[in-house]
């Protein structure tokens, strides 16, 4: 998307780069919503793993390394679609510290439950953003 919107110029290839990023994140709200709702309903048990832990930790960083030089590129080039995605990406960091989160607590602490309600908080960030993308701006 970034890429689409960067090699183009004009006013409407941003309006509709956003447009596409705020549906994804409105995508992405409603699978966790489903998922988390899912696996609460049917109290499904997560097997942590150490390899699956290590991961996870490792793609949170990365996400959150990235979201941050997207943003900072986005706010210095003045590309509202390149910040937008910055955010995307520090929403998939979030999300990756929600399943470790959830993991470790089910993990050392027995809470099944803690990985679906953490993917029910990301549907609040990822709806907020949503709102804030598509909302039009004066």
């Amino acid at each position: 998307m970034v890429i689409w919107e960067l090699s183009g110029t004009g006013e409407h290839r941003q309006r509709v780069a956003l447009k596409l990023i705020g549906g994804a994140f409105i995508v992405l709200a409603l699978y966790l919503l489903i998922q988390s709702g899912v696996a609460l309903a049917l109290a499904h048990h997560a097997a942590p793993s150490p390899g699956g832990i290590g991961w996870t930790a490792v793609t949170a960083a990365v996400m959150f390394a990235l979201a941050a030089g997207k943003a900072h590129t986005g706010k210095a080039l003045g590309n509202p679609v390149l910040t937008a995605e910055g955010r995307v990406t520090f929403i998939d960091g979030l999300l990756a510290t929600a399943v470790l989160t959830g993991v470790l607590l089910n993990d050392l602490a027995g809470w099944w439950w803690a990985d679906p309600v953490a993917g029910l908080v990301i549907v609040y960030y990822a709806i907020r953003e949503a709102v804030e993308i598509l909302r039009p701006h004066q």
